[in-house]
């Protein structure tokens, strides 16, 4: 049955369009746009006036834990929060049990993807063998079992010869390389920023130069190979000026930033402690300044969310002992239509760029557009809806979240996923069925 979507805004950065049209999507694929469409019979309508119809978005940096980890999520709960966030497809990370480092995995991914899963998946395969920084991973066996791209995140490569070769082997394949940047001797067991919070805490401290001595190093190499590196959770300003003149001189440089690395800075562990615990950590408001002039001037490729679920009993420990990581799949979208578009005034293209045709471009994917005879993957927002987040309402199994109880204006209403429509809130998005007479049945 063909779909309809009715007298909504589409904004489509891939086609500079924005603009009032339907969108007809016939056999998962789209097949029209423009006003007033003629409707095909029993073709399902979706009234979108007021709303906005973007491309579906994409989040490239999630972790969905499966297999090894399903006390933490699963490849069903995770797809199911995205969805509830908002995004058609995920990207989900290499640090599995057992690690994705072999074909083998990423089948297994693939076809649990394929029994289980509420929106698109696609695997990241690991760079190394067990994620040990010694030896190359199967990228070529990985490759043909259906891996995006390549990375050892929550590890940064110390190895800069074995980076360099696998940028090579990659480029081989077509697939980019996510680099986790942290120098291990600089990083030194840091827990929080390297500042006055973390002295004023007593605890151990994370430089900045310890990420931003690798991107320095990821920018040399992919000059001296030509390959595509993809910088993972970018998070200061020095590190995103190294990618600007990168991409400058037109090296295939991408980065992404995160939302809590947007909204928050240090100062948040004083009153969160370990939800506010993450790797990169937050840094100073300095560094959210220029991060968000990264955001406005195009530097920043991609928004991603670094999802990275983890148990109430193990992130409710002392700061010092509670592992890495926050979950945002459900408030992300919200989060930045609140905070980027509402309050810093970046444009509302500009941030659908972010979320659906950036990510899509920088790893290749089939999505992020809804130019005619693509997949029809679409999200649908309605940015003038008050909405406040509530973990005890999450689809994700996790609640290590550092935004909850913010009152936020916008948010997803429904996704499209291959022209299936799947409702986020409750109205006012409304769907019927049109007869053969056009008639509403």
């Amino acid at each position: 049955m063909a779909l309809v979507i009715r007298n909504g805004r589409v904004c489509d950065p891939s086609q500079n369009l924005d603009a009032v049209m339907d969108v007809l999507v016939v056999d998962g694929r789209i097949a029209a746009l423009g006003p007033n469409l003629d409707i095909p019979p029993q073709a399902e309508l979706v009234d979108a006036t007021g709303l906005v119809v973007a491309p579906g978005f994409i989040d490239v940096h999630v972790h969905l834990r499966e297999p090894g980890f399903t006390a933490k999520e699963t490849i069903a709960t995770g797809t199911r929060a995205a969805v509830a966030g908002g995004f058609t497809a995920v990207c989900c990370m290499a640090n599995t049990s057992p690690v994705n480092d072999s074909p083998l995995v990423t089948r297994y991914i693939l076809d649990r993807a394929q029994e289980a899963a509420a929106c698109r998946v696609y695997p990241i395969g690991a760079v190394t063998k067990g994620l040990q920084g010694e030896a190359l991973a199967d990228i070529g066996g990985m490759a043909a079992a259906g891996v995006v791209a390549l990375s050892d995140d929550g590890h940064g490569i110390a190895n800069a010869n074995l980076l360099r070769r696998a940028l090579e082997y990659a480029s081989d394949f077509g697939l980019p390389v996510i680099d986790h940047c942290e120098n291990r001797d600089l990083a030194a067991g840091g827990v929080i920023n390297e500042g006055a919070v973390s002295t004023r805490l007593g605890v151990r401290g994370m430089t900045r130069a310890a990420e931003e001595v690798d991107v320095a190093r990821d920018v040399v190499l992919s000059s001296l190979t030509g390959a595509h590196i993809h910088i993972a959770h970018l998070s200061t300003a020095g590190s995103l000026e190294l990618v600007r003149r990168a991409r400058a001189e037109g090296l295939p440089i991408t980065c992404e930033v995160t939302p809590h690395h947007l909204t928050l800075d240090e100062s948040a562990v004083l009153t969160l402690g370990p939800l506010a615990k993450m790797n990169p950590p937050l840094r100073t408001a300095g560094d959210v300044e220029a991060l968000l002039e990264g955001v406005a001037d195009g530097t920043v490729t991609c928004l991603a969310t670094d999802h990275a679920p983890h148990t109430t009993l193990e992130k409710d420990q002392v700061l010092l002992h509670a592992p890495f990581g926050v979950v945002g799949l459900e408030c992300a979208v919200s989060l930045m239509l609140d905070r980027l578009h509402w309050r810093q005034g970046i444009p509302l293209p500009r941030l659908i760029e972010l979320f659906s045709t950036g990510p899509a471009r920088a790893f290749n994917l089939p999505g992020g557009t809804l130019q005619i005879g693509c997949p029809a993957d679409m999200t649908i927002l309605d940015i003038h809806r008050e909405t406040v987040v509530d973990v005890r309402q999450w689809q994700s199994k996790a609640r290590n979240c550092p935004f909850d109880g913010w009152r936020l204006k916008g948010a997803p209403v429904m996704v499209v996923v291959g022209g299936e429509r799947r409702s986020v809130l409750p109205p006012p998005v409304l769907a019927e069925t049109v007869a053969a007479d056009h008639g509403t049945s």
